[in-house]
């Protein structure tokens, strides 16, 4: 098996990971949005701050615990600091999406609320992969491999192993 075909099962095994976090992620965002929308008073876009942060920090440590438990963990507080700076960035993308079609187009109805609220996630969401992965869990180096041994010249060639001869 090829070095390419190893790094591809990883990036997959790092995808599905990523998406197993990510889609309850999506779940507790949604139904933290739909349940501060139905029982608070407060403007669409507010109440999906808020289940933005929510999903923020249900996502943080399943990606830390889960997705990205082999990942460096040497400086926790580079590692906060930019998973807050790209989740930030992803708030802004999700909740713009749903700002724009909210009050730019007027669309305001719950089922629409909910349409642009998951297109926002899904938008952010390819952000916030890439940005994760890139800046904030980053891999450990390759453990270096072992020098190939020096060949042997023909003078120095190793004998044949022999079967024990067992009493």
């Amino acid at each position: 098996m090829g070095h390419g075909a190893s790094r591809l099962r990883r990036i997959v095994r790092e995808v599905a990971k990523f998406g197993a976090v990510g889609g309850v992620g999506v779940l507790v965002n949604l139904v933290a949005f739909n349940l501060v929308r139905h029982t608070t008073d407060l403007q669409v876009v507010r109440a999906s701050v808020i289940a933005t942060v929510v999903a923020i920090v249900f996502n943080y440590v399943g990606f830390r615990y889960f997705t990205y438990r082999d990942r460096d963990k040497s400086r926790r507080t580079r590692e906060m600091t930019l998973f807050l700076l790209f989740s930030a960035i992803g708030l802004v993308i999700e909740n713009g999406v749903l700002y724009a079609a909210t009050y730019g187009f007027g669309w305001n109805t719950p089922l629409q609320n909910n349409v642009f609220k998951f297109l926002g996630i899904g938008i952010a969401t390819l952000f916030r992969f890439w940005s994760y992965r890139s800046w904030v869990f980053r891999a450990l180096p390759a453990p270096e491999t072992p020098a190939p041994a020096p060949a042997l010249q023909d003078d120095q060639a190793v004998p044949p192993k022999t079967k024990q001869q067992v009493p």
